[in-house]
C-alpha cells in the first residue's frame, strides 16, 4: 500500500526563506530512517507558490485557464511530500507520527492519504 504524506504550506514556507538548520537535520534523519526501513519511494520539498502556475477548467469542454502564482490561500497549498510503501494503514500512520514538525514553528500540518491503485488495464 502506498501513502503520501502531504506537508501543508505555511506563511513562512511561502516566504521562500530557507528552513532552519535544525529542521533540515531532523528531516534528513527521518528520511534516512524511512530509507533504511525500505519504505521510502520519494520525498521532495516544493518551491513557494510564487514560482508555480495553476490550471483550472471553469467551462466543461473548453481549454484550461492558467493562473500564475503566488496563491494566497496558504492552508490549501502544499510545501512538500513524502511517498511511502507500507503493509498497512496503521504502519503509514506510525511513520506519519514519527515525522518531525516539517516547519519547526509549531505550524506543521501533515495530511496522510492512500494512493489509489489502478487496475492493470489502465497501465
Amino acid at each position: 500500500m502506498r501513502f503520501m504524506m502531504i506537508i501543508r504550506a505555511t506563511n513562512d514556507s511561502e516566504s521562500g526563506h530557507p528552513s532552519r538548520r535544525e529542521v533540515i537535520e531532523e528531516m534528513r534523519k527521518y528520511k534516512e530512517q524511512l530509507a533504511r526501513a525500505g519504505v521510502l519511494l520519494a520525498s521532495e520539498d516544493l518551491l513557494p507558490s510564487s514560482s508555480g502556475s495553476r490550471l483550472s477548467y471553469p467551462v466543461p469542454g473548453d481549454e484550461a485557464v492558467m493562473t500564475e502564482g503566488p496563491f494566497y490561500e496558504t492552508r490549501e497549498l502544499v510545501a512538500g511530500f513524502t511517498l511511502i510503501e507500507v503493509k498497512s494503514r496503521e504502519e503509514a500512520i506510525e511513520w506519519a507520527f514519527r515525522m518531525p514538525d516539517p516547519h519547526g514553528f509549531g505550524e506543521g500540518e501533515i495530511e496522510l492519504r492512500q494512493v489509489k491503485d489502478f487496475p492493470d488495464y489502465f497501465l
